[in-house]
């Protein structure tokens, strides 16, 4: 039944519209990847030289064995950041005499076939015929291979485990995040402990006592039983809509009633952005990028100029990331929005408030980086206003600009679904435009000068919103018709 599954995805591939422009983005997609794995290749192979270098007075078995661990956690983080889940239109087999388990048994192996799958194969199959082969046995080389595979295998579940348990709830993609970022801060600012002691207490043991094979292989088959049971116990919520829960009016967010028919689109854009995929997935990238500034602040390397990137980033990070695909969300019901009742004046001012309100929410929650001094969150407040004042502005100028729709369904990861010269193009002035004030003070000695510079700037916005609130409006009157004629070009 697998096999009848899988050949049927592949003519609903092959079948469909838009099949021709489909693969030949696999096509480039594969040449990438094709690319990335000859690198990841030649890593392998030359491992044992990198390690002498880098770790010139341990034994190689013993430096390899340090650093497997640390491979798994950012594998972890890379499978949560991009890989894909499995997908099967499951309606029409649901009426049929399919068994649920042959439905769940696909979705659960198809997982296998990723490219994250090889990736620990071709970086360390290398050394270990190379070293381990060579220097201990044959059997404990292929007890290496064997736990490795067993851990890929576990993390592939694990990940599409909390993936599928984070669509549902999106706190558990923010408690997932905070704790690995909570598992390397602990490892490598706090001491707390070390994983790189971690693995070697594992596969060192590994080259001994060969019994140890056992216990990823156990950790994988249950990660394995974990995720099919989970899949078969809510098959029908992931995948039909009759069983999502229903949703109330769209004046149900109190904080938002006080803003009128404004408030009213701000609601029904939250609940747009929360019960899809696409958008959701800009929302829960906001609260990831909360933490980034753990990775710079720890560092006394990084310059002021990196705060400065890093301010923009985290309190304007949602404006940025949901903002350049802006009024393609809506692409499916545009033409009903244009021949509605509402003004072009309120969905535009109802932006302003989405971006204001969420961007305010994110700086109020970087205020615990005051550990790292006042002058961090003077920074932070100054990039939120120029944030909410000129990014604003900006974003909505190139969404006028945007012609492609984007389909809510579909997940972020390897979607480029929406994606074309616009959002290039918006990424220079809203790059380089903060720099281009804050630099001059800089080098002649005030930063900070800079700094009050961009929230003056981005004072000056807000207070002019009207203003640009009609220059779009005009903007847009001239350009709606083409917008439209693209949402309609699937």
């Amino acid at each position: 039944m697998t096999g009848i599954f899988f050949q049927h995805e592949i003519k609903s591939f092959t079948r469909t519209v838009g099949a021709g422009k489909s693969i030949a983005i696999k096509v480039i997609m594969g040449i990438l990847i094709l690319y990335l794995f000859l690198n990841v290749l030649a890593l392998g192979f030359f491992m044992d030289k990198l390690l002498e270098e880098i770790f010139p007075n341990e034994d190689l078995i013993t430096s390899f064995c340090k650093i497997i661990l640390y491979y798994f956690l950012f594998d972890l983080l890379w499978r949560f950041q991009l890989q894909e889940l499995p997908t099967l239109q499951v309606q029409p087999y649901l009426h049929l005499r399919v068994k649920k388990n042959a439905i769940v048994r696909y979705l659960s192996l198809a997982s296998l076939l990723s490219a994250f799958n090889l990736w620990p194969l071709i970086l360390f199959l290398p050394f270990i015929f190379k070293v381990i082969w060579v220097d201990t046995s044959h059997v404990t080389a292929l007890l290496f291979v064997v736990a490795i595979l067993a851990l890929t295998v576990f993390n592939n579940y694990l990940s599409l485990f909390i993936k599928r348990k984070a669509n549902l709830n999106g706190w558990v993609y923010i408690g997932f995040a905070l704790l690995l970022v909570l598992l390397t801060t602990a490892d490598f600012s706090w001491h707390l402990y070390s994983i790189r002691n971690l693995s070697f207490a594992y596969f060192g043991g590994l080259l001994h006592q060969h019994y140890l094979v056992l216990l990823p292989v156990i950790l994988a088959v249950l990660m394995y039983l974990v995720n099919f049971i989970y899949l078969k116990n809510n098959l029908y919520l992931e995948e039909l809509s009759s069983k999502k829960t229903a949703y109330k009016s769209s004046t149900d967010i109190p904080f938002f009633n006080r803003f009128g028919k404004i408030g009213d689109l701000v609601s029904n854009e939250i609940k747009l952005i929360l019960r899809n995929k696409r958008s959701r997935s800009a929302l829960i990238m906001t609260g990831t990028f909360l933490f980034y500034g753990l990775l710079f602040y720890t560092n006394k390397a990084y310059g002021e100029g990196m705060k400065l990137f890093c301010g923009t980033f985290i309190t304007g990070l949602f404006i940025i990331n949901y903002g350049q695909f802006m009024f393609s969300w809506q692409g499916s019901h545009f033409d009903g929005i244009l021949i509605s009742k509402i003004s072009f004046r309120d969905f535009i001012r109802a932006k302003f408030l989405l971006f204001t309100s969420v961007s305010t929410l994110a700086f109020l929650l970087t205020l615990p980086y005051v550990y790292f001094g006042w002058h961090v969150i003077f920074v932070h407040f100054m990039m939120y206003l120029w944030n909410i004042g000129v990014n604003t502005v900006i974003v909505l100028f190139f969404a006028n600009r945007n012609y492609k729709r984007v389909d809510l369904s579909k997940g972020a990861s390897f979607n480029w679904e929406g994606v074309g010269a616009t959002q290039l193009l918006m990424g220079f002035p809203i790059l380089l435009a903060p720099f281009i004030i804050y630099w001059p003070s800089s080098w002649l000695g005030h930063a900070d000068i800079g700094l009050i510079l961009l929230g003056v700037t981005g004072i000056v916005f807000i207070l002019t919103r009207n203003y640009w609130i009609k220059q779009l409006e005009a903007d847009f009157e001239v350009k709606k018709y083409t917008i439209a004629e693209g949402f309609r070009n699937k």
